[in-house]
Formats: C-alpha cells, structure tokens, sequence
C-alpha cells in the first residue's frame, strides 16, 4: 500500500510563505490524484488543492491566486507552496492519495492519508 509523510510545517507571519511536502512510499499506478486538505479547530476538513499524474491541477476558491501545488516524479513528492499567508490558513494540513479517474476536492475520493503537519499563521 501507500503510505504518505507530511513536513514542512511551521509558524509564519501573515503575509509569510511557507511550502509543505508529503513524500509517498511508492507510486504503483501511472493514473493518480495527489491532494492536500486542511482542517482547523471546530471546522469541517476542506480540499485545498490537488494534482493529478498529467500535471493538472485544481484550488480551492479560498486558495487560488496564493497557493501552487506541484510535483516531483523522480522523489516521488508532492508540494504545496502557500504564499500571502492569511490567520484563516492556519489549520492542520493533510497529504491524501488515490487513483481515481479524476481528481476532486472531495475527501471521501482519498484512500491513502498521512498524518497532517500543522500549519500556523500569525
């Protein structure tokens, strides 16, 4: 099976950028969804953005314009760089996985999931 590691996380400032990474074991599909979520305290989780094999990506409305997901094959990693910091990013951030045959916001689509890095804006 999959298993997905989180890093990166930390504190910032608000107008700060931050960048996390989840690293997965190993990548047996050529066809898959890489997707990160967050949830903070007393709120339901929410898809932030996510990539799929091809290179396509998709954002949350929330996100768009600050967040830029991205991947490196070779390292089996994906990224997710966070700039123009806002207090509402702060949450804890997940790295999720699956190969479906196409790639939603939608937790429910996800597999595989690591074990979330906390990320705080101040």
């Amino acid at each position: 099976h999959v298993q997905l590691v989180e890093s990166g996380g930390g504190s910032v400032q608000a107008g700060g950028s931050l960048s996390v990474s989840c690293t997965v074991s190993r990548r047996t599909y050529s066809t898959y969804c890489m997707a990160w979520f967050r949830q903070a305290p007393g709120k339901e989780r929410e898809g932030v953005a996510a990539i799929d094999s091809d290179g396509s990506t998709s954002y949350a409305d929330s996100v768009k314009g600050r967040f830029t997901i991205s991947q490196d094959n070779a390292k089996n990693t994906v990224y997710l760089r966070m700039n123009s910091l806002k207090p509402e990013d702060t949450a804890m951030y997940y790295c999720a996985a699956d190969h479906p045959s196409a790639c939603r916001l939608d937790a429910d689509d996800y597999l595989y999931w690591g074990q979330g890095t906390q990320v705080t804006v101040s």
